[in-house]
C-alpha cells in the first residue's frame, strides 16, 4: 500500500509538470491549438521567389507593428509550403499562384485549408528573354539554330516550381531541342543580368511582378499552345480555424490586397541593397492610408 501511495504520487507529478509545460508553450501554429490570452504569435510561409519575399514581409511588418503579433516567417518549397497550411503546422501564406502554378497543390489539397481569394490579379509566368533577340515565340526556339544561340539552355530555378513545371511541358509541347536547367530565382535573375549586361542571348523562366523588367528592357515569348495558361492570381490561403483563434489576423489577411505595382516597389529596393525588412517597412509607412485599409 505505501508502494502503491507513492507510485500515485509520483504520477501526479509527472502529470502537472507535462501540463504547466504544454501550457506555457504559447505555440500558435497548430490547427485547433487556440491562442492562449496574451499570446499573439503567426506562423508565415513562403517560397523564396523576389514576389513573396516582399508580400510575406510587407504581412509580417503589418502584423507586427499594427496588431502586436510576434510573426514567424519559414522560407520552405513549394510542396512544404502548401502542406504546413493543409496539416495546420503554418497558419497562413500570401503565395498561392492559382490556376496554374500552384493548381495542382490546390487540388490535392482544397479540402484543408480556407482560400481567402486573390492578393495581386494580373500575375503571369512565361518564358522571358532581352527585348533585343530577334525571337518573338517559343516556337522559334524548335529550330535547333535558333536554340544553339541560347546554347540549348533554359534557365530556370528551383525543382518543382509550377513555372518549371510548365516549361517541362513546354518543351515536350513544341518540340524544342532545349534542356532546362534548375538553380533558384536568385541564380536566374544573376544569369540573366550577367548575360543582359554582355548582349547576349538568354532565356529563363520568368514570372510577373518581378523587379527584373523594370531593371532590364525584356519580353516574354508569345505562347500560342497556351502550355503557360492565362493571366494568374495570387492567392492567400489559411488554416482551418484560424479565424476562431486569430480574428484580427484573419481580417486583415482577408482584406490585404495590393497591385503589381506596389509590389514591385519593394521588390525594387530590396534589389537596390535594402534588406527585406527594410524595404517592407518602408513601404508600410509611406502608404498608411492602404495599410489603413486592410485594417478597418
Amino acid at each position: 500500500m505505501r508502494n502503491s501511495k507513492a507510485w500515485l504520487t509520483a504520477l501526479i507529478l509527472m502529470l502537472s509538470m507535462l501540463l504547466a509545460a504544454c501550457g506555457g508553450n504559447g505555440n500558435s501554429g497548430a490547427a485547433g491549438s487556440g491562442v492562449q490570452e496574451g499570446d499573439k504569435e503567426i506562423t508565415l510561409v513562403y517560397v523564396a521567389w523576389d514576389s513573396e519575399i516582399a508580400s510575406t514581409n510587407v504581412v509580417k511588418t503589418v502584423l507586427e507593428d499594427r496588431l502586436g503579433y510576434k510573426v514567424n516567417m519559414l522560407q520552405v518549397d513549394n510542396g512544404p509550403m502548401w502542406q504546413g497550411i493543409a496539416d495546420g503546422s503554418a497558419d497562413a501564406m500570401v503565395a498561392a499562384w492559382l490556376p496554374g502554378t500552384h493548381g495542382n497543390y490546390y487540388e490535392e489539397l482544397k479540402d484543408s485549408f480556407i482560400d481567402l481569394g486573390p492578393n495581386l490579379e494580373g500575375a503571369a509566368i512565361g518564358l522571358v528573354v532581352p527585348s533585343y533577340v530577334d525571337v518573338t515565340s517559343i516556337e522559334d526556339l524548335a529550330d535547333p539554330d535558333v536554340a544553339a544561340q541560347f546554347q540549348g539552355e533554359i534557365i530556370g530555378i528551383e525543382a518543382g516550381a509550377g513555372v518549371m513545371q510548365a516549361t517541362e511541358r513546354a518543351i515536350e509541347a513544341y518540340g524544342l531541342p532545349m534542356r532546362l536547367v534548375s538553380s533558384s530565382s536568385q541564380a536566374m535573375a544573376q544569369v540573366l543580368q550577367d548575360e543582359y549586361a554582355a548582349g547576349k542571348p538568354v532565356v529563363v523562366t520568368g514570372w510577373t511582378p518581378h523587379w527584373k523588367f523594370a531593371a532590364m528592357d525584356l519580353k516574354y515569348l508569345e505562347d500560342p499552345l497556351k502550355v503557360f495558361g492565362e493571366a494568374e492570381q495570387i492567392h492567400t490561403i489559411v488554416r482551418q480555424g484560424l479565424q476562431e483563434d486569430m480574428p484580427d489576423a484573419y481580417s486583415f489577411l482577408d482584406k490585404f490586397y495590393w497591385t503589381p505595382d506596389e509590389m514591385a516597389e519593394v521588390m525594387i529596393a530590396i534589389q537596390n541593397g535594402a534588406e527585406p525588412e527594410e524595404a517592407a517597412k518602408d513601404w508600410v509607412e509611406a502608404n498608411a492610408d492602404k495599410v489603413d485599409s486592410w485594417l478597418e
